[in-house]
């Protein structure tokens, strides 16, 4: 043996069936078009039909802190907006990777807003908050040039992104601090983690350490009874955050009094529930469906709920089996975490 790490062969046949995959997308994409694992999802013809997309407007000064919106083509009034924050461990992650989530809540009746933020090693906790806050406050004073109701104001997150959306919700110093008065009506969280003080990994010690009051970088200790009512959707079998994170906060918000829906995808991991938004993969599970009617609980479409385009369960097909294969080997890409 000369001491060189080798793979085992299921992991190194997963990885073929990855790089052929991103190697067929690559090839449908321009030149110019970055490549990533979402890049299947982003393909047009993988992606909800009928919305407009503006792309790349500044909400602050800074290359980072731009933002894109996905409407509806045909709207005849006023449509509830929803801000759906992307994961990566607050240290990756683009706007662009997300189109599939934006053009399925468009397609679903929602102006929809998702927005850069800085990362670290750039910043650290709290910076990335008051990023999202700043395209929150750019929201409330511009969404309505777009169509959207800033009265009727959601917010949606996966991973990371669920950690930011869930804080921005409970911690309302964020928000205070950049003139944000609008509501936040409801907030729907995907795989995220809530409760992993102490910090046990270089990643999150990277970004958290810092903190003054460390303790307080934790959602499970901000719940008080003026929450939003909110949504927390985890896989089963997730990797990366336990789906305890979920249980955990879930039961705090009950205790003070705070309305929780709980929402667990059987046998699913870490990705594959925002992969699920897009209509590529839809139906695996009803996390869009179950988004959208959290949201309609609390006003989102005074007027009647516009059903969702679902898409029937089909027979598995080689594609949906390499998806698979790629939320297994990919699953680290959010930092390998194991407890949070």
């Amino acid at each position: 043996m000369d001491g060189t790490p080798r793979m085992t062969k299921p992991l190194h046949s997963a990885l073929r069936l990855v790089a052929i995959l991103l190697m067929i997308v690559a090839s449908a994409l321009p030149a110019f078009a970055q490549v990533t694992i979402f890049s299947p999802f982003n393909i047009a013809e993988a992606m909800d039909p009928g919305v407009k997309k503006a792309a790349d407007i500044p909400y602050a000064d800074g290359q980072r802190k731009k933002l894109d919106i996905y409407r509806p083509k045909h709207m005849s009034g006023p449509a509830p907006v929803v801000m759906f924050i992307y994961g990566g461990s607050w240290r990756a992650g683009d706007k662009f990777e997300y189109e599939f989530a934006g053009r399925a809540l468009a397609a679903s009746g929602f102006v929809t807003v998702i927005a850069d933020y800085r990362l670290w090693p750039d910043v650290k906790y709290p910076d990335f908050l008051e990023d999202c806050a700043q395209a929150m406050r750019w929201i409330q004073d511009n969404i309505a040039s777009y169509g959207g109701d800033p009265k009727r104001f959601f917010v949606a997150g996966h991973s990371a992104g669920a950690y930011n959306a869930i804080m921005l919700g409970l911690d309302s110093s964020f928000r205070r601090d950049y003139g944000v008065t609008m509501p936040i009506r409801a907030i729907a969280g995907i795989s995220g983690p809530y409760n992993f003080y102490p910090f046990e990994y270089d990643q999150v010690r990277d970004t958290f350490g810092a903190a003054p009051n460390p303790e307080g970088t934790q959602p499970i200790n901000l719940v008080t009874a003026d929450a939003p009512p909110i949504l927390l959707a985890s896989g089963t079998t997730d990797p990366i955050v336990r789906m305890q994170n979920s249980q955990d906060l879930a039961r705090k918000l009950r205790e003070k009094g705070v309305w929780v829906t709980e929402k667990y995808y059987d046998g699913f991991g870490h990705l594959e529930p925002v992969i699920a938004l897009g209509a590529m993969m839809r139906f695996r599970m009803p996390v869009l469906h179950d988004i959208v009617e959290f949201f309609q609980t609390f006003g989102a479409f005074p007027s009647g709920t516009p059903r969702p385009v679902f898409t029937p369960d089909p027979p598995e097909t080689e594609m949906t089996a390499v998806i698979r294969k790629m939320d297994e080997v990919l699953a680290p890409i959010d930092g390998g975490r194991r407890n949070e």
